[in-house]
């Protein structure tokens, strides 16, 4: 198998179509059409990745985030129905790595699993990955294992934020914009007309890391052109 996902949504043709594309390509399905009945799967038992819906009765999607995010880092894509910024700002602010608006086409979203558990699973399954250690002010990222470290306190990083930060600490002194960033991480074209998702996570690494946005020490945003770490 090729991973194990938790599919929520109360809408039973979607969570009955998400799960028949994923099954197609040989990943585990656990899906489920409430909320409580997800929450209470999740406390006894561990997946690759959750594909969450927003508007859940009794417990939305954004409180299930909420719980996986206190215990584990592993990915989380939102199904959003409105077309707003502020739900997708809300996901990505309290730790989802993508959101995706419906009505999607479903090999759309079977290509977003498909980016996000590949760096999931690289990072924790131990596949090979190079070693280095990369030290910067206090900041010690340690590819191989995906730790990060800040003043010898240990920062619970996502999978994409973890490879934010990766790539903005090997690129030391050099601006990196938005879309290299994008190109790097996700390697998908769909990706390539958005921002504020990059946006969203620097800010959110910022306030992990305690970074100033008027005066920071590591992530520095170069306005109209991307984002640095100095040497």
């Amino acid at each position: 198998m090729n991973g194990t996902i938790l599919v929520v949504d109360d809408e039973k043709e979607i969570a009955d179509l998400v799960e028949l594309y994923l099954k197609s390509e040989n990943y585990t399905v656990y899906k489920f059409y409430s909320g409580r009945d997800a929450l209470d799967f999740l406390d006894k038992n561990k997946v690759d990745l959750a594909i969450l819906d927003v508007m859940l009765p009794s417990i939305s999607g954004f409180t299930i985030c909420q719980k996986i995010r206190d215990k584990y880092n592993y990915p989380v894509i939102m199904l959003t129905a409105k077309d707003e910024e502020i739900d997708k700002i809300t996901g990505l602010t309290i730790g989802a790595d993508d959101y995706i608006t419906k009505p999607f086409r479903p090999l759309e979203l079977v290509a977003r699993v498909k980016a996000q558990l590949r760096r999931y699973l690289r990072y924790n399954g131990g596949m090979e990955q190079e070693d280095n250690i990369i030290e910067l002010s206090g900041l010690v990222i340690n590819i191989e294992t995906h730790e990060c470290t800040l003043n010898e306190k240990p920062l619970s990083l996502t999978p994409t934020e973890f490879s934010i930060l990766k790539i903005l600490s090997q690129k030391q002194g050099n601006v990196v914009s938005a879309e290299e960033l994008f190109h790097e991480i996700w390697k998908d074209e769909y990706y390539s007309k958005s921002n504020n998702t990059i946006t969203v996570h620097i800010r959110h690494l910022r306030e992990k890391m305690n970074d100033s946005v008027d005066n920071p020490k590591y992530i520095k945003t170069i306005w109209g052109v991307g984002y640095k770490i100095d040497k």
